[in-house]
């Protein structure tokens, strides 16, 4: 997926290709995926909404605002019916991750919401639908974590642990 990632960035492949392959990704092999899939890309068939809350994640240094606008772009201006924030938090991932700490996009679906503890913001009080504020303050709280040891600076092993179920408070 970073592969494609980076093939985006370098306008190789279009928005509408890397969210395609996340999308596969995030729905495995389930029957369904092919279909909601399209659903969802027909709702943006130039991918202009796509393109363009996206394209502050092509710089080599995403910022966090730059994050949080992407995220509310998701939810406002480039809302596409069918893509909630469980799905489109794997495509910022995977767009926007960047090695080397600091604060991160991450996937926020409802697995790893009820893992949050209570320190990491409001998230996990919420099954679905989150703000951009909750998500927010769950990718602070993981760029925290990470500076411990067994996560190598590095916040999405903080979200792999929490969706495995393999987080441990300190």
């Amino acid at each position: 997926m970073f592969a494609i990632a980076d093939h985006w960035r370098a306008g190789a492949v279009s928005a509408s290709q890397l969210v395609t392959a996340v999308l596969a990704w995030g729905y495995g092999d389930r029957g369904y995926g092919p279909y909601r899939t399209s659903r969802v890309l027909a709702q943006d068939p130039t991918s202009a909404r796509l393109e363009t809350t996206l394209s502050c994640l092509r710089a080599v240094h995403v910022s966090p605002e730059g994050l949080v606008d992407a995220y509310q772009q998701f939810r406002s201006t480039a809302h596409l019916r069918g893509l909630g924030p469980a799905f489109f938090t794997k495509i910022l991932y995977f767009a926007g991750y960047r090695p080397g700490g600091g604060v991160q996009p991450l996937i926020l679906d409802r697995v790893v919401a009820g893992r949050l503890p209570a320190d990491a913001g409001p998230a996990n009080r919420y099954r679905t639908g989150w703000t951009s504020a909750a998500w927010q303050a769950y990718l602070v709280w993981a760029a925290e974590e990470a500076r411990r040891p067994e996560y190598h600076n590095e916040p999405d092993r903080v979200e792999i642990a929490l969706f495995t179920g393999r987080w441990q408070p300190c």
